[in-house]
């Protein structure tokens, strides 16, 4: 299969907010636009993230219907900057704060990091679909999952150039075998869509974003924040560690569920690439990235930790969600 996809086109609308964007995106011109016409709230916390989601969209590949220069269109930037800064009060709402351990930065925080990780306590998709998912379930969260990994870490690559030299060179490590070590057919978005591709699912970024449930838009939206705010790189980089640090044996039992099912065989590769390859990333992310990072400005240990929670506590919750409502069914 290509590597290359169909551009995505702007969402369904789901309030008064991203109605309002979405039009003001495809006609940048209208006079509407100069009396008031995006100053309004959002209708809800759907309308709230699917309209930040498309406005971040706008920095990645953009979309088919929209022209490229609304990236830095000044009244949608107003808008994203509003809504981002509801979104960073809410997660930091959440957040407990940074774990107290023993030590100061280095191996200290490193073996503390692991440590919360392995200690976080959360429900479980990846075991529910070892053991008991259906087909439909598991195309259920196919779709959902779709929406962060047909980009898979391209969030992250935008801090590439907002790092110290260590931290930096550990980072380009881990993105060097994201994007396929060199090889366009070992990319892991393009795995990704070859395996939706296999099962029977449209491999196009976005294409199933109109079925995503708040929870998934905000998963999405707090990476871009993190990615896009060189304020925020600590945050960005700790969700990277956080991410990469519970994903093996989960993609392992991903891998299991499938083979279980029947499932296509390029689906099943995409998890079982990640069995081995996050098990390096984790320690990349966390020994060569985030404690380098400390060690040049401890004062960005909080917003690493920061963006850990943020990253198991918005995937707690998606399961959560998902299982209740699979339960229900």
């Amino acid at each position: 299969m290509s590597m290359t996809t169909a551009r995505a086109r702007l969402p369904k609308p789901r309030g008064t907010l991203s109605e309002r964007v979405f039009q003001a995106a495809r006609e940048p011109a209208q006079e509407a636009r100069s009396t008031g016409y995006l100053d309004v709230e959002p209708d809800s916390a759907d309308d709230a993230a699917i309209t930040l989601w498309a406005l971040y969209e706008l920095s990645y590949r953009g979309f088919e219907d929209v022209d490229d220069a609304a990236e830095w269109d000044l009244d949608l930037l107003r808008v994203r900057r509003r809504l981002e800064a509801d979104l960073e009060a809410q997660l930091r709402a959440r957040w407990p704060g940074v774990p107290a351990y023993d030590g100061d930065g280095g191996a200290a925080f490193e073996e503390a990091f692991f440590r919360w990780v392995e200690e976080f306590e959360g429900p479980s998709l990846s075991r529910f679909v070892q053991r008991q998912a259906t087909t439909e379930q598991v195309l259920d969260l196919l779709r959902l999952k779709s929406v962060y990994h047909l980009k898979e870490s391209d969030p992250a690559a935008f801090v590439v150039p907002r790092l110290e030299v260590e931290a930096r060179a550990g980072l380009m490590e881990l993105q060097y075998d994201e994007y396929g070590g060199g090889r366009p057919d070992r990319l892991h978005a393009g795995l990704f869509a070859r395996g939706m591709a296999a099962v029977g699912l449209r491999p196009d970024e976005g294409a199933y974003v109109d079925e995503a449930p708040t929870l998934v838009l905000e998963q999405n939206n707090a990476m871009s924040l993190f990615g896009l705010h060189r304020r925020l790189r600590g945050a960005a980089m700790g969700h990277l560690a956080a991410f990469e640090a519970t994903s093996s044996l989960p993609c392992r039992r991903m891998a299991q569920g499938m083979e279980r099912l029947g499932m296509a065989a390029e689906m099943i590769d995409y998890y079982t690439e990640h069995v081995e390859a996050d098990a390096v990333h984790e320690q990349l992310a966390v020994r060569n990235i985030c404690a380098p990072m400390i060690a040049v400005d401890p004062a960005v240990e909080a917003d690493i930790w920061f963006g850990a929670f943020t990253c198991l506590d918005q995937e707690a919750r998606l399961a959560g969600q998902l299982l209740e409502q699979w339960e229900a069914a």
